[in-house]
Formats: C-alpha cells, sequence, structure tokens
C-alpha cells in the first residue's frame, strides 16, 4: 500500500468493493523494467488494466502497447498512443477487428495458425506479423499454454508462407506464463525459439524480432526475484544465442506494471464456523471470484491480506465471495490465517491487486454492482 493510497482510504472511506491505485507507482514499475532491460521495447500488455489513467501516464512515457482487441486498440489511441507503437498481439481476432484496427494504421499483428495468417493476408496486406511459439510454462502461477502458440516446425512453415503471401516476416515471439516466478523459463524459451529464428534467417527470412512475451511477476503472499534478475538473465541468454547480433527486442509486461500499484479493499460479511467445534472458520467477504478476482481460480493468484487486527491471534480461515454460486470460494487450500477478533463490518485490503481484476469483474451477477475504482 503506498502512503498516497492510506491517506485516501483514511480520508475517503470509500464504498466497498473498491480498487485503488497510485498511478505513480504505475510509471515507478515501468521505469524500473525500462531500467532492467533497456534494450527491449516495452508493450504495455493492456488486458491487465486498460484505465484510461493508466494508459495515458504510460503513453506519456512513450510506452508501447500489446492489445488484444479492436475495443483495447481503440483505448490505446484515445490515450495519445500511435497506431505504429500498438501490436495487435491476440492470435484470435474476428475479420472486422483486423480490418478496423489495419485502417486505424496498426500495423504489427500475432498470429499462430494458417488460418489466421490468411486471414491477416486479406485483411491486413502489408502487415508486419509475428508467430508465436508454444513453450513451456513451468513455473507460472498463471500458465497460458495450450491455447496460444504453434510448434517449432509449424511456425517455420508460416513464417516461410507470410513472406511469399505479401505480408512482413516480422519476428517470432512466444510468453513463458503469467506470474512467472522462475528465471530459467525465459532462458529455455529463448533458446528454442533462437534456433528457429536462426534457421529461419539462414533460408532468407527477413527475420528482426524477438518477442519475449510478458510474464514479469508481482508479490503477492511470496516473494519472487527481483526484476533486474530477469533482465540479467534475458541479456545473458540472449548474448549466447545471438552474440552481438541481437535482433530487436520485444517484451509485453502487464501484471509487473500495474499489480503492486493498486489494491482492493473489501467488507468482511459474515465470519462463521460449519461446525462451532471446527476451528476453521469462513470469512464472507463482499468480493469474489465473479466480482474481479477470477485468479484465484485454482488459488493460483494468493493475494496479501491485511486487516486492522493485524499483530493479533490469528486461526485458519476458508475466505469466499458473496454470491450464491458454490464456486465463488477464493481460498480453502492454501493455509491463510486471519485474526480471531475479525469480524461483520470489518475492512480488508488484498494487497497487489492493480491487475486482472477490474478487467475480470462481472457486470452485475446476482445483482451486485461492478467493482468501483479509484485512480489517484
Amino acid at each position: 500500500m503506498t502512503p498516497k493510497i492510506a491517506r485516501f482510504l483514511a480520508q475517503q472511506q470509500p464504498a466497498t468493493p473498491c480498487m485503488v491505485l497510485d498511478v505513480d507507482r504505475v510509471e515507478d514499475n515501468f521505469r524500473a523494467l525500462r531500467d532492467a532491460l533497456p534494450l527491449a521495447r516495452i508493450y504495455y500488455a493492456v488486458k491487465a488494466n486498460p484505465a484510461p489513467q493508466v494508459l495515458e501516464r504510460l503513453a506519456g512515457l512513450s510506452s508501447y502497447f500489446d492489445a488484444a482487441s479492436i475495443e483495447e486498440v481503440v483505448s490505446c489511441l484515445d490515450a495519445g498512443a500511435a497506431p505504429e507503437m500498438i501490436s495487435f498481439g491476440n492470435t484470435i481476432k474476428k475479420v472486422s477487428a483486423i480490418r478496423r484496427a489495419h485502417q486505424a494504421g496498426v500495423t504489427m499483428f500475432a498470429f499462430d495458425s494458417r488460418e489466421e495468417l490468411q486471414k491477416l493476408v486479406r485483411h491486413a496486406p502489408g502487415s508486419r506479423v509475428y508467430c508465436r511459439i508454444l513453450v513451456e510454462n513451468e513455473g507460472a502461477d498463471w500458465p497460458l499454454s495450450r491455447k496460444f502458440g504453434t510448434t517449432i516446425k509449424d511456425a517455420r512453415e508460416l513464417m516461410l508462407q507470410a513472406g511469399k503471401l505479401g505480408l512482413d516476416p516480422y519476428g517470432l515471439s512466444f510468453h513463458v506464463g503469467s506470474q512467472q516466478v522462475t528465471t530459467h523459463a525465459y532462458e529455455a524459451a529463448i533458446g528454442k525459439v533462437a534456433m528457429l529464428f536462426t534457421d529461419l534467417t539462414e533460408a532468407g527470412v527477413n527475420l528482426r524480432m524477438m518477442n519475449l512475451g510478458g510474464g514479469f511477476p508481482t508479490r503477492y503472499r511470496d516473494d519472487v526475484p527481483e526484476i533486474d534478475r530477469f533482465g540479467d538473465a534475458i541479456m545473458t541468454a540472449m548474448t549466447r544465442h545471438f552474440g552481438n547480433n541481437l535482433p530487436e527486442m520485444v517484451i509485453e509486461p502487464g501484471r509487473f506494471v500495474v499489480g503492486d500499484a493498486g489494491l482492493v479493499q473489501a467488507e468482511v460479511v459474515l465470519v462463521s464456523r460449519r461446525d462451532r467445534h471446527d476451528p476453521l472458520r469462513w470469512v464472507y467477504l463482499d468480493i469474489g471470484r465473479f466480482g474481479g478476482l477470477a485468479e484465484t481460480e485454482g488459488e493460483s493468484i494468493k493475494y496479501r491480506i491485511t486487516t486492522a487486527h493485524d499483530g493479533s491471534k490469528t486461526g485458519p480461515v476458508a475466505i469466499a465471495g458473496p454470491t450464491c454460486d458454490g464456486a465463488d470460494i477464493m481460498y480453502e487450500r492454501s493455509n491463510y490465517r486471519l485474526p480471531l477478533a475479525l469480524q461483520c463490518g470489518d475492512r480488508v485490503e488484498l494487497l497487489s491487486a492493480g491487475a486482472y481484476v477490474t478487467t475480470y469483474a462481472s457486470t452485475r451477477f446476482n445483482g451486485f454492482a461492478p467493482l468501483a475504482e479509484y485512480y489517484l
């Protein structure tokens, strides 16, 4: 929690649930990442938090942007980004979205299949394209494998075809999974994709770019490596495989930039025991998986939770949301402990909740209003 957020909560006491984000922290994180990887162009992953205040601040810092939809493309343009600084990074795009983005001046598109390549040939002629390779996501708390990426063999064929079909075969990409907590994942992926990069270059393809994706972590309950360690590991691996002839480097951070810049304040709706002899208490909050905490599915992302009673005696808890859906349980197996003094009406904070919360929030499921947002 930054001092600015603490003052806002104390002075304004906003209704809960709400997300409060310090845009100055966003800038600090962006600058830290730029310092750690000065040779890489930063394409902020808009899906992490597309708030205009965030996009405008980043545009003012000359950030590039990774958009997942035509709506995100338009948001970036509205925030002041030039179209040539936007990558349409989703490998699954409607034809109408490709057309609109291309007509708006976007010239960089991702793909990972023959069918998507054909759509780009027809509706974004002459564009720079890059093919996403499937790599291991081991070490990621929120894996992204299976749905995206193609094999090395198919990627080679697709990139050879791209140039023949009138597109610019610009580069290759991969993603090691969101909230990736190991540097080894980047090292292994770079090694795998670099071999294809070299192979295609020797085959006459004018490749110039390696997109390393995102995945850079923010701290939740457990410590994670500092961003400098990721920067060092990535540059060591790139130099090992490319020597002094480094390609253009692109990274697509989202969580690292906005995650610890925001928090969610929630109210305790109920604290109860299913069995009076059971030490486990059930703590129900006025926000749950359908209110924005979707990444607690499988208890993957484990938010730090603070209360006004911190420092007092604690006991084991299960933590759930307010809806009438049995799946609306955030934590039951992750050994959360909260103060025994916690009671109905208390407020709690879920820290590092600036990423992938507001965008996951449902629209009035069970009638609950969408999560309120405050940008400071």
